[in-house]
């Protein structure tokens, strides 16, 4: 591999921005413009502007620092810069094979299979030359991912006085998803709740041999959207905040947000305004633990990624029962029951689709796949 690809979720730049990102992370769905400016109202509380932005090309500077002189390049899903734009400029500059890192760290399908469709779309938009794309494996346990939680717990924690923060509960929140995207996560189904669970636990107990005190904890979730007729993932962070203060035992939390890499909008916002919000208006003391952005481990953790995928012979960390993920997503990984064929990042399916000229170009080491039409 002569290049890493950074890859993510993208954000607007500027207030005349925000609406054509809207309509791109939604395309397909049908979501009314009424709607979407409710959303939008989130971003113009910013400034019109995504924290996601500054905070990738922070993370863009560290990674071309750890991992110099391999060039590093930058590609998002719904704006600038866009895969295509980042895959033709690495064609340009004569990359032929990339190792892709994605700024999720677990297994679903908006979180892992869409970004390989995403790739694999933007690989054959660019055409002959394109690079040949790896995406690198899930981090959710990994320790340059869970170290720097808890180092960020535990400051979290610090700034609650004596009397509250001994019977502090913990919250690890996560994004919400539908059930049936959660069912058909990972290779054997429900990877993205276990996967969740599994780090919640990790951090749980390093905060506790670090405290010497264990705080109760739970899971929750953040930024449900869609159709309420379509059950996702719960309880929301805001309701499981209000119960908590209505059993009247829990006077403080701290909300840890190890669904996310970075505070972007979904954190500054979701978390930092609504669920504070919820929580102040219950009596609660509330904390949120920062992400980890471009902690040293984080940035160095992508090098190790990258020399698991170089190399056969370095040992893969992880800290949960879990075990470390899969290099190469198994057929049908994440995969909902309505698909279309061409994905990066899996192997070949079980029904190949041998060699119809029509599927597309396939992506070295990960094959044709098939996947959803649409995305959460």
């Amino acid at each position: 591999m002569d290049a890493l690809l950074l890859v993510s979720f993208g954000g607007p730049r500027a207030p005349a921005d925000v609406m054509a990102f809207l309509r791109n992370v939604t395309r397909g769905r049908g979501v009314p413009d009424e709607r979407l400016a409710e959303v939008a109202a989130h971003y113009h509380r910013f400034g019109g502007r995504s924290p996601i932005n500054d905070q990738n090309e922070a993370l863009l500077t560290a990674l071309a620092t750890e991992l110099a002189p391999l060039p590093v390049y930058w590609g998002n899903r719904n704006w600038s810069p866009f895969l295509t734009d980042a895959l033709e400029r690495m064609r340009q500059d004569g990359i032929r094979r990339a190792a892709c890192f994605v700024t999720s760290a677990y297994a679903s399908y908006s979180g892992c299979r869409q970004y390989r469709e995403n790739l694999a779309d933007a690989r054959a938009e660019v055409g002959p030359g394109a690079p040949e794309l790896i995406k690198l494996r899930h981090y959710f346990d990994h320790p340059g991912f869970v170290l720097p939680m808890v180092d960020n717990v535990v400051a979290a924690l610090e700034t609650i006085t004596r009397s509250l923060r001994d019977t502090a509960r913990l919250v690890f929140v996560a994004h919400s998803i539908p059930l049936a995207q959660s069912a058909a996560s990972g290779p054997d189904g429900d990877s993205y709740p276990r996967q969740f669970a599994a780090t919640a636990a990790v951090i749980a107990d390093r905060v506790a041999s670090r405290t010497g005190r264990r705080h109760p904890y739970d899971l929750a979730y953040v930024s449900r959207s869609g159709p309420p007729e379509v059950p996702w993932l719960t309880p929301d962070v805001g309701d499981h905040l209000a119960g908590l203060a209505a059993v009247g035992t829990t006077r403080s939390v701290v909300v840890v947000p190890t669904g996310f890499v970075s505070d972007h909008m979904e954190i500054v916002y979701d978390l930092d305004v609504e669920a504070s919000g919820r929580a102040e208006a219950a009596g609660l003391t509330f904390r949120r633990a920062a992400t980890v952005g471009t902690d040293r481990r984080f940035v160095a953790m992508v090098r190790e990624l990258l020399d698991e995928r170089r190399r056969g012979d370095v040992s893969r960390a992880a800290l949960s029962e879990l075990g470390p993920s899969h290099d190469v997503c198994p057929p049908r990984c994440c995969a909902p029951r309505a698909r279309r064929p061409a994905a990066a990042g899996t192997a070949a399916d079980e029904e190949p689709h041998h060699g119809d000229p029509t599927a597309g170009p396939a992506v070295t080491g990960v094959a044709l796949d098939e996947h959803p039409t649409t995305g959460r």
